[in-house]
């Protein structure tokens, strides 16, 4: 089984956050609250973080089909990598406030420009300023770097492959990492219709994480024993963000075939001829 480190601890962090091939991303955002990450970033951050917005950065222009938060333009997102001085040879670790959702969001997207060495900081923004390690509002101009992108798009799922699987014309598993009331139709907080993709099952993304840390490996396998890996896996949310910690729970499992449904729950439903279920599967 093999088995991927996709975190770093703060520990390392506070070795390494000034070391010139180390940058440190910091992802904060709050939904509703657009503005909230950008303004926290400039009152205070990780000495040499660079910030990347949900919706301006790790996220796409929103259309008829294609999800609340797109993907970006990955032209786009180089571009942010260049000018923030990442190369193909920068270490790059990534943190928000929130669990890890949103620095997940960004991992997952380093990842599918094909960045090896990039990791969520376990504990976040949250647990560096525990421990009283230093911060600041100083924000660093860093020199542009070439990068060449090595797209991996065997790390997405189309609408059509989640299609043929909810549909039974293809064998394969469908993750829906919502909260339970949201898989079952309970609540809808956001999107129009409530209930989940037919035959999906529900495992909530932050079941992979205590305390704003990814659980151990250990811990990890055990969450997702008994899933048979030689089936097509393919993991959804609602708009295709909170779904990137539960790939990264799975991939650090030995899932290493587990893709992501971009567009996800709203962008399923922006098609009129799909059906939808509530409650148990």
């Amino acid at each position: 089984m093999k088995q991927v480190k996709n975190t770093k601890d703060i520990s390392w962090l506070q070795s390494n956050y000034l070391n010139e091939n180390v940058r440190i991303i910091d992802c904060r955002f709050k939904l509703g609250e657009p503005e909230y990450g950008k303004k926290a970033y400039k009152e205070s951050h990780i000495p040499g973080a660079v910030y990347f917005d949900l919706e301006k950065d790790l996220s796409g222009e929103v259309k008829k089909h294609g999800g609340r938060h797109p993907l970006p333009n990955m032209d786009d997102f180089i571009r942010k990598l260049e000018q923030s001085g990442v190369d193909n040879d920068t270490t790059v670790v990534v943190y928000d406030d929130s669990e890890g959702a949103f620095a997940a969001r960004c991992w997952w997207l380093l990842k599918y420009a094909g960045h090896n060495e990039a990791f969520v900081i376990n504990g976040g923004y949250e647990g560096w300023k525990k421990q009283n390690l230093p911060v600041t509002s100083e924000i660093i101009d860093f020199s542009s770097k070439k990068y060449h992108p090595n797209i991996q798009n065997e790390m997405i799922a189309a609408v059509d492959d989640v299609r043929e699987i909810s549909r039974k014309a293809l064998e394969g598993i469908l993750i829906d990492s919502r909260a339970r009331e949201r898989y079952l139709g309970l609540a809808e907080p956001i999107d129009k219709i409530p209930g989940h993709i037919p035959g999906a099952v529900n495992h909530e993304w932050t079941e992979g994480l205590q305390d704003g840390s990814f659980l151990p490996v250990e811990e990890q396998q055990r969450r997702w024993e008994g899933l048979d890996r030689e089936k097509p896996l393919i993991v959804y949310c609602g708009s295709g963000v909170t779904a990137a910690p539960n790939i990264l729970s799975l991939w650090e499992a030995g899932y290493q075939n587990a893709k992501l449904y971009p567009g996800s729950y709203s962008d399923w439903i922006s098609y009129e001829e799909h059906e939808v279920n509530k409650g148990e599967e």
